[in-house]
Formats: C-alpha cells, structure tokens, sequence
C-alpha cells in the first residue's frame, strides 16, 4: 500500500536570534566613534513584525541598519526575510527607520510558488495552507525534484522545509 509523503515549505525568524543580533549591534554603536552622543536605539516589535532603529540623523540610521544587517547574516537569518523602509524625520530633529520582518510566506508568494512547481509538471500536490505550503507526491523522488526546484529559484524571501512525513 503506497501512502502519500509530504513535507511543509515555510519561511520562519528565530525571533531569539533576531534579539541576539540586536544586542551584540547595539553593543558594537555604543563602542563606535562615529556614534558617539548620537543616542541611538533599536527596538524590536514582536507584533508587529518591525525593528524600529532611531538616531539622529539619517547618516545614521543608514549605518544603524548596516550594523543590524551585518549582525543578522553572522547569525545565519534570512536576510531576504527582512525588508528597509525608507527613512523618515522624527521628533526632535532625528531619523528613524522601520525594518519589516517577513514570518510565513505571503498569499501571493504562496500562489507564485505553485504555479513554478506546476509549470515544472513534476508530480506532486502542493496546497496553500495559511502562511506555510504543503507539498505531497507518491514518490520521495519527486519531492526530492521539487525541494531542488525551491532552491534554486528565487521568491524574495529564504523558504525552510519542515515535518517530513
């Protein structure tokens, strides 16, 4: 009796690590000349998904986000997963800029990925489920074919796969 395998497509940040990341950058700008009594601060909002960085000016902000950017790599994040917004003024003559943080895979990523596995022909059925796709195929093989084909194409954001069955 051949049952179906499957596996999971998601997109996930370890939110712990992004905490790391910000701890050790904000360590390395309180050290840094060019920071000096530029009262510079990271905020990282779980909710909302954004990391709020603010200083006093948009000089700043810009090697602000460098110095997260380079933190986040070094802990082996997806960097695709985390999106700049463009810097704004704030209150008291400072810059702050959001950074968006992608959890899940969006509706119309999600859509784009089927299509790319179905225009492949490969044999195997892929839902939509929330923010995680489902892959399922009678063949290992063929799951193997598709986790190939995810790799190497390229959606905007690092895609993990998980619960093999």
């Amino acid at each position: 009796m051949a049952s179906d395998f499957s596996f999971d497509v998601v997109s996930k940040v370890e939110y712990t690590v992004v905490d790391e990341a910000i701890a050790i950058a904000m360590k390395e700008v309180i050290n840094r000349y060019d920071f000096k009594d530029s009262k510079s601060e990271i905020n990282f909002d779980k909710k909302a998904n954004t990391i709020m960085l603010q200083s006093s000016d948009d000089y700043k902000v810009k090697a602000l986000c460098e110095v997260l950017m380079t933190k986040i790599s070094k802990r082996g994040l997806p960097v695709k997963n985390f999106e700049s917004q463009k810097v704004e003024s704030a209150l008291g003559g400072t810059a702050k800029m959001a950074v968006k943080v992608q959890q899940g895979i969006p509706q119309e990523k999600a859509k784009e990925i089927v299509r790319a596995i179905k225009d492949a022909k490969l044999k195997a059925n892929v839902s939509i489920q929330g923010d995680t796709l489902r892959v399922t195929s009678k063949s290992k093989d063929e799951l193997q074919n598709v986790m190939g084909l995810l790799r190497g194409g390229d959606y905007g954001l690092t895609l993990q796969f998980d619960n093999f069955r």
